[in-house]
């Protein structure tokens, strides 16, 4: 392992460099007119594998963008990792909000990255995160030190609900078939506070129409005589909350976990400054559930959130206009026990019936998944453990991270899967925000420990 040290450290500003260069492809899922770059970001993905010595690598096309494989079996009787990641980022959108070009990656030293981060859209979600695997590999490869078969298996629409990828699991369930499935797409607490995400919330994304006159009026005409719906859309999502912050859908809570006194306690025990969250994200005050801490609000309760909202004249200048529609997207974030299907039944009903007269409503669910723990006496866990202990010099806190990976509950189901979410970013690296960064600190980090888990697991597993 030492050899191994050596050959990352030599090897760093190369490492660099090459996902300088992937994360100069706008490889933006959600957006028709990204489709080609997303191929180009296919094709560079399965490009680097080959040439670190991944066989049989393909790009397979779905009916919607292409997952990118490749293995290297060593050995039938050892264990298989199956390595997850996904190539696509989010949109870029507000471009003027970021500091440099969002797909024109910059390196500059921060506050909380001494050292230097990397400012690109898809940096550390999940560009920079799957591209550790990759490097970690090489070295692996190039030492003779790869204890376990491997697959990788790394897809371009986690960020739109990998709608395709669970039929693709389900019709390659013998090509993917593992021991285990290795997750870098979390965070840890700090760089000096090392972390294993341990349980992850689940989702429910929905948009919602409103609709008044059939056709936009003028206000000055109309104004105080006819609904408007941005006012109705608005009143409704405003009663969703009570004064308490709970969610107002009746039923939303029938099915929540409720952790014990013992349990809250742990979790909390994690280091958390207030006032360090706030000046970070520049608020004066933090707002939610009433009766829960910011860690439990974030990791063991539900949410609703209102993700965008729009509607009449929103243009430069005036439009004295009375809009014929409105509309906003929202998501609910789940816990354990919460099922996606039924919350999104329990919105529907609870909405529309929210709707006056004067309106008309219309409610699509446009994507979800279910909530996620992990266990923490697996063999999985313990080698992810002993391999974060290695490199930290200190060993990792389990934690519930307040995201959604929807495809780890899909492993477990459809390959018999465990996963392990082993990330190495930080909450406050500004994923899906402009000016999305990841420290050099934690994408070597990721590199180094990487190969101890490999190591660990084939130990563990022998034994």
């Amino acid at each position: 392992m030492k050899e191994l040290k050596k050959y990352l450290d030599t090897n760093q500003e190369r490492f660099l460099n090459e996902l300088l260069e992937i994360l100069r492809i706008p490889s933006v899922s959600a957006d028709p007119k990204y489709k080609d770059d997303v191929r180009r970001m296919a094709d560079a993905t399965a490009a680097h594998l080959s040439k670190v010595g991944v066989d049989n690598v393909e790009v397979l096309d779905t009916p919607g963008h292409p997952i990118v494989y490749g293995e290297k079996m060593i050995d039938p009787k050892a264990p298989t990792v199956l390595v997850y990641g996904h190539y696509d980022v989010q949109p870029p959108d507000p471009l003027d909000l970021w500091d440099s070009p969002a797909f024109e990656p910059v390196v500059k030293k921060t506050k909380v990255h001494p050292k230097g981060a990397i400012f690109a859209r898809g940096s550390c979600d999940d560009k920079g995160q799957f591209f550790m695997h990759v490097k970690a590999f090489e070295a692996m490869m190039q030492h003779g030190k790869l204890p376990c078969n491997v697959k990788f298996m790394i897809e371009g629409e986690e960020e739109i609900g990998s709608k395709n990828l669970e039929e693709f699991c389900k019709k390659n369930k013998i090509k993917l078939a593992c021991d285990v499935v290795l997750i870098s797409d979390t965070s840890i607490i700090d760089n000096n506070t090392p972390s294993l995400t341990v349980g992850l919330r689940g989702l429910a994304y929905m948009e919602v129409e409103v609709t008044g006159p059939n056709k936009d009026l003028h206000s000055g005409v109309y104004g105080g005589a006819v609904a408007n719906p941005i006012s109705v859309l608005s009143a409704m999502i405003a009663s969703l909350h009570d004064k308490k912050k709970k969610v107002t859908v009746k039923g939303f809570y029938d099915d929540v976990q409720k952790l014990s006194a013992k349990e809250r306690k742990r979790l909390n025990d994690a280091p958390y400054d207030e006032k360090a969250y706030m000046k970070d994200l520049a608020v004066d005050a933090l707002m939610g559930e009433e009766g829960y801490t910011t860690i439990e609000r974030t990791g063991i309760r539900p949410a609703l959130d209102v993700n965008g909202i729009w509607g009449g004249y929103t243009g430069e200048g005036a439009k004295t206009v009375l809009p014929s529609k409105a509309f906003a997207k929202i998501s609910m974030r789940l816990v354990p026990n919460q099922d996606p299907k039924k919350i999104e039944k329990l919105f529907q009903k609870h909405f529309e019936s929210l709707a006056p007269k004067s309106v008309k409503v219309k409610v699509t669910a446009l994507h979800g998944g279910h909530p996620v723990v992990v266990p923490t006496n697996s063999v999985e866990y313990k080698a992810a453990e002993k391999a974060m202990e290695t490199t930290f010099g200190k060993k990792p806190l389990p934690q519930r991270g307040g995201g959604s990976i929807p495809i780890v509950a899909m492993f477990d189901q459809v390959l018999d899967a465990r996963s392990v979410l082993m990330g190495f970013g930080l909450d406050s690296d500004a994923i899906h925000s402009p000016n999305e960064h990841y420290g050099l600190f934690n994408f070597y980090k990721g590199i180094e420990t990487i190969p101890y888990f490999y190591q660990y697991y084939a130990e563990m597993k022998r034994r």
